[in-house]
């Protein structure tokens, strides 16, 4: 759970980054890149443990 918070933490760090930088084509792809994180950290949060074959 600690490593989605921190993934989910640095996208919303590089997206505010990319944001900041929209205009140029850079920023846009510096704001995708951020977003995907967010998500899958927000989706990795809701994933069951695979303990059950132990």
């Amino acid at each position: 759970m600690t490593v989605s918070w921190i993934v989910t933490g640095l996208g919303i760090i590089v997206s505010l980054l990319g944001y900041y930088l929209t205009p140029n084509a850079w920023g846009y792809g510096i704001l995708g890149f951020g977003l995907a994180h967010i998500l899958l950290g927000v989706l990795d949060m809701f994933r069951q443990p695979d303990r059950s074959r132990y």
